[in-house]
C-alpha cells in the first residue's frame, strides 16, 4: 500500500504485514487525520506521543478489535496524518485537544470510552478527560505524565538542547531523524526486528515530514513562558477529579525520561491504582512487553 505523505510516498512495504490495517481520515481545518478504527464493542481509544504513532498499538489492536472497538489516531504531523508547516498548523497541546475532541464527535460513539494513553498521548487525554469526565470508563497510563516535573526530575540534557538550541535541533532532528531514530534503541530494552524499526520510522521520511517530532518537543512546558505551561498546570491542578475513575499503570521501569519519579508522583496522587511494573521495560512498553501488557489490559478492561 502507498499512502501520500506532503507529496512524498510512504510505502507499508516491509510491515505491512504487522500492520494491516484500513486507514480512516478526518478532514480537520483542512488537514487530513489518519486514524485506526476496528472491530465493535465498547470503544477503546489509543493515543501515542512522540515520535511514535498508531503503528505503536499494532498488537493491541489486533487483539483488542476482537472484542471491542479499538481506534488510534494519529496526530497531525505523526503518522499517515497530514503534515503541515508551522504557518499552517499550530503544534501546540491545546491544538492536540481541539483534533482529538473532533475526531471524537464525529466517530459516534455512544458508550462510555476506556484510554490508553503513552507519552505525549497522556498529556493529551487527561486534558480531554478532565472536560468529559462522564464519557471515561477507565484509564490506563503508561509512562506518561499528567503533571509537570515532578521536583526531583529535570529534563534530560539531550531533551533541553533540542528544546532550546535550534542550531542543533533543526539539523539533527529534521535533517537526520535522530529523535526517532535515536529511539529505537533508546526506549526499548529489546532488539527490534528492521520490519519494526521501519514501521516506527517510516512516516518520518523526509525534512519537511518530521516537523511534529520537534514541535513536540519545543512544547515541552517547563516555565510560565512556553505555550503550553497553563494548560498543562491546569491538568496538574484538576487530575484528582479523576480519582472515581479505575485507573491502571503500566510501566516500563528503564525509561530514561518518564523514570520512577513519575511513577512515584502517579502512586501519590492515585494510591488505588492498579500498578505493574516492568523492570526490564523502556519507554517502548508495548514493544518490550506487549503480550504481557496485553493480557493485563484485557483482564482490567473485563473486570
Amino acid at each position: 500500500m502507498i499512502r501520500i505523505i506532503n507529496n512524498k510516498k510512504t510505502s507499508t512495504k516491509g510491515f505491512a504485514h504487522i500492520y494491516p490495517f484500513k486507514s480512516n481520515f478526518l478532514n480537520i481545518n483542512g488537514h487530513k487525520l489518519h486514524y485506526l478504527n476496528k472491530g465493535k464493542g465498547k470503544p477503546i481509544i489509543m493515543i501515542h506521543g512522540n515520535p511514535t504513532w498508531s503503528f505503536y498499538f499494532r498488537n493491541l489492536i489486533k487483539e483488542l478489535s476482537k472484542k471491542y472497538r479499538t481506534i488510534a489516531p494519529d496526530h497531525i504531523g505523526c503518522g499517515f496524518s497530514d503534515k503541515p508547516n508551522i504557518k499552517e498548523y499550530n503544534y501546540t497541546l491545546e491544538n492536540r485537544v481541539n483534533d482529538f475532541n473532533f475526531l471524537i464527535k464525529n466517530l459516534n460513539i455512544k458508550e462510555k470510552i476506556t484510554l490508553i494513553l503513552h507519552d505525549w498521548g497522556g498529556m493529551i487525554g487527561l486534558c480531554w478527560a478532565l472536560k468529559n469526565i462522564n464519557k471515561i470508563e477507565k484509564i490506563i497510563i503508561t509512562n506518561t505524565s499528567g503533571f509537570l516535573l515532578p521536583k526531583n526530575k529535570k529534563l534530560p540534557l539531550r531533551l533541553w538542547v533540542l528544546k532550546y538550541l535550534n542550531f542543533f535541533a533543526v539539523p539533527l532532528v529534521l535533517g537526520f531523524n535522530i529523535f526517532s531514530k535515536a529511539a529505537l534503541f533508546m526506549a526499548c530494552k529489546t532488539r527490534l526486528s528492521k520490519d519494526i524499526k521501519k514501521g516506527l520510522t517510516a512516516p518520518y521520511n523526509s525534512w519537511k515530514n518530521r516537523i511534529a517530532t520537534l514541535m513536540f518537543v519545543k512544547d515541552i512546558p517547563l516555565t510560565k513562558k512556553d505555550k503550553s505551561y497553563n494548560l498543562v498546570k491546569q491538568v496538574d491542578e484538576n487530575l484528582f477529579k479523576l480519582k472515581k475513575i479505575p485507573l491502571m499503570i503500566l510501566w516500563g521501569k528503564k525509561d530514561f525520561v518518564f523514570d520512577m519519579n513519575f511513577l512515584n508522583e502517579w502512586k501519590n496522587r492515585f494510591p488505588n491504582a492498579e500498578i505493574h511494573l516492568f523492570k526490564n521495560a523502556g519507554h517502548y512498553v508495548f514493544e518490550d512487553k506487549h503480550q504481557e501488557a496485553c493480557t493485563l489490559i484485557k483482564n482490567f478492561i473485563e473486570k
